[in-house]
């Protein structure tokens, strides 16, 4: 149990039959009244952003997620298959599940899978990855004062804005998370 005067940034607690993780949280003391912890709650499950208030003596139950290293192995129509690289059992995750995490991962790759108490609930790909650019508009000499930027599908069939001057065939580097180019390799 942790008291809602401990709260801090990335906390994940249970509330309502639901997880949440503390985005943003605030002490607040007003002139009169009690004192008060303004939340901003994210929903692991779903997504959801909401915001609540909790007395700083409220508690609430600590939830414990799980991030275990997987590697991904193939995509079955919607189902996406994961391989614990340590006792080789294998796991198919539904799309609902996986979302677009897997956007930029290609096959044999590792990501994380995280579960609370043994129901896996969302993917997370690896931070940076390095993948070969399959099709791109050629780029054209001396047009880059302005920072310019053209799209380019990488080899997983995602598509990422990338440089004038790079081509077909480059390999670069992408930021997962924002999905933005970083470098060529």
């Amino acid at each position: 149990m942790i008291s809602a005067g401990d709260f801090r940034n990335g906390i994940t607690i249970e509330l309502d039959n639901n997880i949440y993780q503390i985005i943003e949280f605030q002490h607040v003391k007003p002139g009169k009244g009690a004192a008060f912890v303004r939340t901003k709650l994210k929903n692991v499950i779903n997504g959801g952003v909401v915001e609540k208030t909790f007395r700083p003596t409220e508690k609430c139950p600590q939830a414990r997620i799980d991030r275990k290293d997987m590697q991904y192995l193939y995509s079955d129509g919607d189902l996406f298959n994961f391989m614990d690289t340590e006792t080789y059992d294998q796991i198919a995750l539904n799309k609902e599940t996986v979302g677009d995490a897997l956007k930029f991962v290609k096959e044999n790759e590792m990501c994380k899978v995280c579960s609370h108490n043994g129901n896996v609930f969302s993917v997370e790909p690896p931070l940076f990855v390095e993948l070969e650019i399959t099709d791109t508009e050629p780029g054209f000499k001396g047009d880059t004062a302005t920072g310019a930027t053209k799209p380019a599908v990488v080899e997983t069939g995602a598509s990422v804005n990338v440089p004038l001057f790079v081509d077909r065939g480059d390999k670069i580097k992408i930021d997962t998370r924002t999905g933005e180019y970083l470098s060529r390799v």
